[in-house]
């Protein structure tokens, strides 16, 4: 099932007007493509470092302005460049109406609808036909999107990046959860970008290590940083490509592990008495707590306690400055972020395939990377300066 059949079965239950499902549909679908114009005009990816070498500009967007279609009024966001020359194409300067489908199938096609399932659609809503091969070459810019957002170059330098894994349902034969491989990076400006992903049928670091690799491939040359959750040889398959990167384990996965080992009436004491190790004001603090803790359970749960106390990667997050600790010691951020794109997956309930799959992940990941491009991450701004130290330190 795709998000517009969703959308319209949802419409009919709830006897909702389902002209407004495929209004804000094409709405959107017109606002992306006209992005896409843009990206051709400057001949340069959102994000893109050598655009700022370029001579123009993305420069926001040009007032909203009404458009008539049979479904209703859409408002549309023009893109606009700082030199002022670009002029979009996908409606004429004063058009205010368009029967024209094109702007639909591509964004039906970007939402992971197949073009069997969008040429049938398109058939019923308008009474007229269009050909697999036809919804094919109208999407192929969609699947431009996947390639350009996999092979775009990255920054050089990196403070942190996240690491984790979310597992969607896709077909292949048969319908199976697999992992979504996700890395997001936060730049020494403190503003956060998807960097990269893939798609597996289960988690490995073997794949991780793969991943990691293509970031250097594409010009992340220094991180300082790796997060990510306590899967086995994770440490070792970071520096193998970044040998000089630190590794922090995130402390809530831990956290986690602790309370699904430990009896159910200690549960809340233990987890509280972890919280005042991660959550320490400096490293000497936290090496107090740490040790308090030792001692007060190890006699109960002495595995338990080994596995915390011996792991090297807990406190790694003290080397870096104290107004980024609590972005840092976990991997809250991505996890966050992972929620987000599984509440819209719920909704899809499976992908037809992989490609499907891609063109939804990249639709959200550049979403996401606009929304963030302009932003710093709390902290960040006021531990700049001990950053880049640290980087200076780093490539000495």
């Amino acid at each position: 099932m795709n998000h517009l059949t969703t959308d319209l079965i949802e419409a009919l239950a709830q006897k909702q007007d389902i002209e407004e499902v495929f209004r804000r549909h094409l709405e959107t679908a017109i606002n992306q493509l006209m992005k896409h114009e843009l990206t051709a005009f400057l001949n340069y990816e959102p994000y893109d470092p050598k655009g700022m070498n370029s001579g123009n500009s993305r420069n926001g967007y040009y007032q909203k302005r009404p458009f008539k279609t049979e479904y209703g009024e859409l408002h549309l966001s023009i893109p606009r460049d700082r030199n002022g020359a670009f002029q979009q194409q996908t409606l004429a300067p004063y058009q205010r109406s368009s029967d024209t489908l094109e702007q639909f199938v591509i964004h039906l096609y970007e939402k992971g609808i197949t073009t069997d399932e969008i040429a049938h659609l398109i058939e019923r809503m308008y009474g007229h036909h269009y050909s697999k091969q036809t919804v094919s070459n109208l999407t192929q810019l969609v699947s431009e999107d996947v390639r350009a957002f996999h092979d775009r170059k990255l920054e050089t330098r990196y403070v942190c990046i996240y690491l984790d894994a979310t597992h969607i349902p896709i077909r292949r034969q048969t319908v199976e959860k697999e992992a979504v491989y996700i890395a997001i990076g936060i730049t020494e400006d403190g503003a956060k970008e998807v960097l990269d992903f893939t798609v597996a049928p289960t988690e490995s670091t073997h794949v991780w290590e793969e991943l990691i690799q293509r970031l250097n491939q594409r010009g992340v040359e220094n991180v300082l940083l790796f997060v990510s959750d306590g899967l086995t040889g994770m440490t070792d398959a970071i520096q193998r490509v970044y040998p000089k990167a630190k590794h922090q384990i995130c402390c809530v996965h831990v956290s986690r592990n602790i309370a699904s080992k430990v009896r159910v009436k200690d549960r809340s004491s233990i987890l509280d008495d972890f919280k005042a190790v991660y959550q320490a004001k400096n490293r000497k603090e936290a090496l107090e707590a740490l040790e308090q803790f030792q001692n007060k359970w190890k006699k109960t749960y002495p595995k338990v306690i080994e596995s915390v106390v011996g792991n090297e990667q807990l406190l790694t997050f003290f080397n870096f400055p104290s107004s980024i600790h609590r972005s840092i010691y976990s991997t809250n951020l991505i996890e966050a972020f992972n929620k987000e794109i599984k509440r819209y997956v719920k909704r899809k309930e499976q992908f037809p395939n992989e490609d499907a799959l891609e063109r939804f992940l990249v639709t959200q990941f550049l979403d996401y990377n606009h929304k963030f491009s302009m932003r710093c991450h709390r902290g960040f701004e006021k531990a700049k300066s001990a950053i880049l130290e640290m980087f200076d330190a780093l490539e000495s």
